[in-house]
């Protein structure tokens, strides 16, 4: 091996370093619970090493993608971990996409292996198929207890391999090890590249802003193919030496019952499931005293929300991270003690990052007007894979640029107020109102549509259409809306259509969303 090579193994900043180094200092404190399975950090470090093992004896090397497409499972965070030692570019699959939806990320990511939980296996087969890969080699994570299609081999392949020996791959803190795909505010979904030197950088802002200690116990329901879940809280966890429950879903009743029984400590939800525990029966039943730190993002609290976790949770510190992918994703975040005085704000830059508001020309706007946010940090991704045209745009005059309006007020507090593009965010899923738009295009009746996202009180927005038919056709929203339900993923289909004559343009011809948003304002106040 040669010197610059053991010296960057004697640096090592690498993901794939991170679990090993937490299970040296802590090996026989609780790592993992999943289910009725238990890992201390020694035992998941191991399981970890059995896991990259394997992968590299099925060929799998530094900078392929293998995709990850699952519910939250123990299995997941092995994995995830393992590529990383491997130097293999994670890619995991929302598990709510259709079989297209996930065929054109496999198609884009050049993934060479697929792995899913069985109950997806036959969703992946039609996007393998569609895309004339059905011999990608492939491998099926027991979870929901359901009996695979032929061609998958079983995940214990892997999981269990006999070789637990430690893994080291000559991976560089600049070389890419994750990619998550973000609808963004286009049709098509953009391969977002982090390094490990990005997710090292967001997890020291999370830890130190967002004040965690490795006292901790903490509650993980979110999907873990999302950043957010994944990289502000399991990873910076498992960084710490934190304890980990981790659920396959958000159930309100089952997450109560958790913290009650393991003592938890910190959690994250998004507002629409912070109000579901709070609206669960279960929650005055059960002993949720435990609770010191609560964390929000994807949307805006509602004040009245906040007000009420205060008064039923009065141990509980209430943090609200804000961010995107592209930042892996923290940028901003408003701290407890700033809850009530700030309402509404996203909070100030954290601790590696810096922010502007900018007009169209790049230029700092005034304090209190509305501009685009851009930032500069290193928890920035490198590029969006094989898309240096929306790369060079994201990042012109060396800034990261949002998509998002937002002001600073006279304190430096960001108030994000729009989207510089149409992207609704709907149960803390981002939606591209566009490609919604463009599945409704495809009924043969209509004529033109409008997509937008207005308040709704469960899904904080939620997916709105104005449909206009062909003349002479008879089209009705419960026909469009069955027409989405069968071709979009559910929660991308829209929970209102309205059929009109005309939709409201400027003069150029342009449809002027923002009006629809105001006429649609308050059709979900009754619900």
């Amino acid at each position: 091996m040669q010197t610059k090579q053991l010296i960057r193994r004697a640096r090592g900043l690498q993901l794939g370093d991170m679990l090993r180094r937490t299970a040296a200092k802590v090996p026989q404190k609780s790592a993992l619970i999943f289910r009725d399975h238990e890992d201390t950090f020694a035992q998941l470090d191991e399981a970890v090493n059995r896991a990259a093992n394997a992968l590299a004896a099925h060929g799998v090397a530094k900078g392929d993608r293998v995709a990850l497409f699952s519910h939250n499972n123990r299995a997941f965070v092995v994995l995830r971990f393992a590529m990383a030692r491997l130097g293999v570019v994670m890619t995991p699959v929302n598990f709510m996409l259709t079989a297209p939806d996930v065929a054109y990320i496999l198609d884009h990511s050049g993934a060479r292996m697929m792995i899913a939980e069985d109950a997806l296996c036959e969703t992946a087969d039609a996007a393998l198929a569609e895309l004339g890969k059905s011999d990608m080699p492939r491998f099926a994570i027991p979870h929901a207890g359901v009996t695979p299609p032929d061609g998958w081999q079983p995940a214990s392949d892997i999981l269990d391999h006999d070789d637990g020996s430690e893994v080291w791959v000559d991976v560089d803190a600049d070389d890419p090890i994750q990619m998550m795909y973000t609808s963004g505010t286009e049709s098509r979904p953009k391969g977002a590249l982090l390094t490990s030197g990005a997710l090292y950088a967001q997890y020291a802002s999370c830890i130190i802003d967002g004040e965690m200690s490795e006292d901790a116990v903490s509650l993980h329901c979110l999907p873990l193919f999302h950043c957010a879940q994944l990289d502000c809280f399991l990873s910076p966890d498992i960084y710490l030496g934190v304890s980990s429950i981790l659920h396959d879903k958000a159930d309100p009743a089952e997450m109560l019952e958790a913290i009650e029984k393991h003592g938890v400590t910190k959690l994250f939800c998004p507002p629409t499931i912070w109000i579901a525990l709070l609206r669960h029966p279960d929650f005055d039943k059960r002993d949720l005293s435990s609770l010191n730190a609560g964390y929000y993002g994807a949307s805006i609290m509602p004040t009245a929300v906040i007000e009420e976790l205060a008064q039923r949770l009065p141990n509980m510190r209430l943090f609200n991270f804000y961010g995107q992918t592209e930042m892996a994703p923290l940028a901003t975040i408003l701290k407890p003690h700033d809850q009530l005085r700030k309402l509404g704000s996203a909070g100030r830059p954290s601790l590696n990052v810096e922010t502007r508001v900018v007009d169209d020309d790049d230029n700092p706007v005034p304090v209190g007007e509305v501009g685009e946010i851009v930032h500069r940090s290193p928890h920035l991704i490198t590029e969006y894979y094989n898309d240096p045209d929306k790369t060079a745009e994201a990042f012109r005059n060396g800034w990261f640029h949002s998509g998002d309006l937002g002001r600073f007020d006279d304190e430096g507090y960001l108030y994000v107020v729009d989207r510089k593009k149409d992207m609704i965010k709907t149960g803390g899923e981002n939606v591209a109102s566009r490609e919604v738009e463009e599945a409704i295009f495809r009924h043969p009746d209509v004529a033109e549509v409008a997509v937008f996202g207005v308040p709704h009180p469960k899904w904080i927005e939620a997916v709105t259409a104005v449909v206009v038919p062909k003349a002479g056709a008879e089209v009705t929203a419960e026909g469009v809306m069955e027409y989405c339900r069968d071709t979009l993923a559910h929660f991308k289909a829209p929970k209102h259509i309205k059929i009109t004559d005309a939709l409201p343009k400027n003069a150029s011809g342009k449809i002027l969303k923002r009006d629809l948003r105001i006429e649609f304002a308050q059709i979900f106040d009754k619900v």
